[in-house]
C-alpha cells in the first residue's frame, strides 16, 4: 500500500519539503511512497517582494516543477486537521469538502498580519502580507491619481517598522509619485513602538537606516502605537491624529490558525514547538516547518525566524526527515548557524549583513545588486528539471 507525505502550503518552505522528500524517495527508489501539496494556488508568491508595485507578477508556477518531480498537486484549502485519524479535510477549488489521509503531515502554512488587533484596521487599513492584499495596495495607489489633490492623498502612513515596513516605506517615495506625478508633495510616516529606526537592527544598522530614511523624505514616528485606523487617518497612542487615505499595516504577523488544531504547545506567535528533526513535540507524524515552526536554528540558543531564508532550508530539512521516517532510516537534525540580513532601502540602495551581529558588509548600490540577486534569482523555485531540482532539495547542499 503507497504511503502518503500532505504538505500544506506551496511557500518557500512546502515547495522545498516537498522537493526534499520527493528526492529523498527517489533515491532510495520507493516509488510507493507519494507525496502531496495542498494549497489554494500551484504558484509560489515571492513573498519578499510585496513591497514592489505590481505584486500580481510576483509569482512563479509551480506545476510543471511538480510533474518533473512527481509531486501531485491538489488546488485546495485545508479546513480541519484530524492529528488521531491520520487525516485531514479540504475545500477544493469546486467548493466541495474532501477528504485526505496521510502517514506523515509536513504543516508549512506559513503566517498572516493580525488585522483584528488594532481598531478599524479590518475595514479601513492595507497591508502587503500576501499576494492578494499587496495587489490590493497596488491598485489603490495607483487609483489616488484621480483623486483630488489633498494632504489626506499624499501621505502614506506605515504601521510597523521592521524589516516588511521599511522596505515599504522606502519604496514608497518612488512609488507614489509614479502614481500621482513627480512634482506631489509625498509624505511616508512609519509609525513605531521603537526608539530609533529599525531598533531591532545592530548599531550601524540602524545609523544606515535613519540615513536613508532622511535622504528620501521618509519620516518616522518613534515610542507610537496605532491606536485606531479610520476612513480619513489614523489615531496614534501620543494623542496624533494623522490624515491619510494609505495607512498599511506591516507588523503583527502570526502562524497560521491551522496550527491550532494540533495539540502540541505554541508560542506567542503561534508557531508549534519542534524537535531537531522539526517534528512537532507530542507529535509521530506531525512535521512543521517555516512560519508555523519554532525551530532551534544552531546551538547557541537562537531560534529560527518568520522568513524566506530560514523557511527554505526547514523545508529542505522537514521533507527529508518525513521522508526517512518511512524509510526507516536516521534523519537530518535541522541546523542553519549562518544568517545574513538584506534590507532594501529603496531609491537610496539597500544595507548587506552578515552574522546575527549584523556585521555591514555592503551599501547603497552594492548593497542593492546582493538584494536584487537574492530576490530575483536565489530564492526563485528551481527549474523544472528533476536532477537539477533534487540536487537544489538536498538538506545538506551549499544554498549558494
Amino acid at each position: 500500500m503507497d504511503k502518503n507525505i500532505v504538505i500544506i502550503g506551496a511557500g518557500f518552505a512546502g515547495m522545498w519539503s516537498a522537493l526534499s522528500a520527493a528526492r529523498l524517495a527517489f533515491l532510495h527508489h520507493r516509488h510507493d511512497i507519494k507525496v502531496t501539496v495542498i494549497a489554494p494556488q500551484p504558484a509560489l508568491c515571492i513573498r519578499p517582494r510585496l513591497y514592489e508595485s505590481n505584486p500580481a507578477a510576483l509569482t512563479s508556477p509551480l506545476l510543471p516543477l511538480f510533474a518533473a518531480t512527481d509531486i501531485h498537486f491538489i488546488s485546495a484549502s485545508v479546513t480541519h486537521i484530524d492529528n488521531a485519524a491520520h487525516t485531514l479535510s479540504y475545500s477544493d477549488k469546486n467548493g466541495l469538502d474532501q477528504i485526505q489521509s496521510y502517514d506523515k503531515l509536513i504543516l508549512a502554512s506559513g503566517s498572516r498580519i493580525n488585522r483584528a488587533s488594532i481598531a478599524g484596521a479590518e475595514a479601513f487599513a492595507f497591508d502587503i502580507d500576501q499576494a492578494v492584499s499587496a495587489d490590493r495596495f497596488d491598485n489603490h495607489l495607483q487609483a489616488l491619481g484621480s483623486q483630488p489633490d489633498s494632504v489626506a492623498r499624499n501621505t502614506f502612513v506605515v504601521c510597523g517598522g521592521g524589516l516588511t515596513g521599511i522596505e515599504l516605506a522606502t519604496e514608497l517615495p518612488d512609488r507614489a509619485h509614479a502614481a500621482l506625478g513627480a512634482g506631489t508633495n509625498v509624505k511616508v510616516i512609519v509609525v513605531d513602538r521603537g526608539s530609533e529606526p529599525g531598533s531591532q537592527f545592530g548599531a550601524e544598522m540602524r545609523q544606515i537606516i535613519a540615513q536613508a530614511s532622511d535622504e528620501l523624505g521618509v519620516e518616522w514616528r518613534l515610542n507610537s502605537s496605532v491606536e485606531e485606523v479610520r476612513a480619513d487617518g489614523v489615531l496614534l497612542s501620543s494623542g496624533e491624529f494623522i490624515s491619510s487615505l494609505s495607512v498599511v499595516l506591516a507588523a503583527g504577523v502570526n502562524a497560521s490558525s491551522l496550527t491550532t488544531q494540533i495539540d502540541a504547545p505554541r508560542d506567542r506567535r503561534g508557531r508549534l514547538h519542534v524537535d531537531d528533526n522539526l517534528k512537532v513535540e507530542g507529535q509521530d507524524d506531525i512535521y512543521a516547518t517555516g512560519d508555523v515552526a519554532r525551530a532551534a536554528c544552531d546551538d547557541e540558543g537562537r531560534v529560527a525566524l518568520m522568513s524566506c531564508q530560514h523557511a527554505i532550508a526547514q523545508g529542505k530539512f522537514a521533507g527529508n526527515n518525513a521522508a526517512a521516517a518511512l524509510l526507516g532510516i536516521t534523519p537530518l537534525p535541522y541546523r542553519q548557524p549562518g544568517y545574513v540580513t538584506c534590507v532594501d532601502l529603496g531609491a537610496w540602495g539597500a544595507v548587506f549583513t552578515e552574522t546575527w551581529e549584523q556585521n555591514v558588509k555592503a551599501v547603497r548600490e552594492e548593497g542593492k545588486g546582493i538584494k536584487r540577486s537574492i530576490t530575483h534569482e536565489l530564492i526563485l523555485p528551481p527549474a523544472a528539471e528533476r536532477e537539477a531540482a533534487f540536487r537544489q532539495a538536498d538538506p545538506l547542499a551549499p544554498f549558494v
